[in-house]
């Protein structure tokens, strides 16, 4: 028989082990999520999901401290100066010329849930979290092998920063309860190919019943 990959786990109660497991929140600021935030104002998007969203994230983020999971918080700042040309023509185009996440504005801060004092944040100027930020440095540094990616969009800043993820080598659990986005179709498509070929989609419940110790017991 072949030998097996050192780094190989299997199964959920091994992917989820909190001493190797971060929970990645992805975006979730008032321009994404709000009333009269960016998607808001320029998509006419709606916007009633995003409460809900916040909760079940911040369910499973308390559950995750609990466990001895480490938190990342994502925060996209996308001044037209900071970002890449072609983003920045899409951007422009599609909002209008209005700013997405300034710097020091009320769309950039956090919505309904946010970091405590220690946790980790990471600024981004593109879709995924990687892209020339210090994020696979600061994982691999405290020994981090799996993710649980929540937030928003599901089909854009969620899938960019979880298909590079997996590109590293991390495992990518995403629960479908956790992810968000204004366009359903493309929210959907996003978790049938994560399911399909990127990682496992368990519901947050789920997961937490990894970390409480249920799952074995079931």
């Amino acid at each position: 028989m072949p030998e097996q990959h050192p780094g190989l786990l299997n199964g959920l109660e091994e992917i989820l082990d909190p001493a190797h497991t971060a929970i990645v929140v992805v975006d979730m600021q008032n321009d994404f999520c709000a009333e009269n935030g960016y998607i808001h104002t320029t998509q006419g998007a709606d916007m009633s999901g995003n409460k809900p969203l916040a909760e079940h994230i911040g369910k499973l983020v308390e559950a995750g401290r609990a466990a001895g999971c480490e938190i990342v918080w994502i925060k996209a700042i996308y001044d037209h100066d900071l970002l890449p040309a072609p983003m920045l023509s899409k951007m422009l185009d599609k909002g209008n010329g209005a700013v997405c996440c300034a710097s020091d504005s009320w769309g950039a801060d956090f919505y309904e849930i946010g970091p405590e004092d220690g946790e980790q944040v990471i600024e981004k100027r593109c879709y995924s979290a990687f892209h020339n930020t210090q994020m696979d440095d600061i994982l691999r540094r405290r020994g981090i092998k799996s993710l649980v990616m929540t937030g928003v969009a599901t089909n854009v800043c969620v899938e960019s920063t979880l298909r590079e993820a997996f590109f590293h080598g991390y495992y990518i659990v995403m629960p479908p309860d956790c992810v968000g986005s204004a366009n359903v179709p493309l929210h959907e498509a996003t978790i049938k190919s994560v399911e399909f070929i990127f990682g496992h989609v368990p519901e947050s419940t789920e997961v937490m019943d990894v970390w409480t110790g249920k799952a074995g017991a079931a």
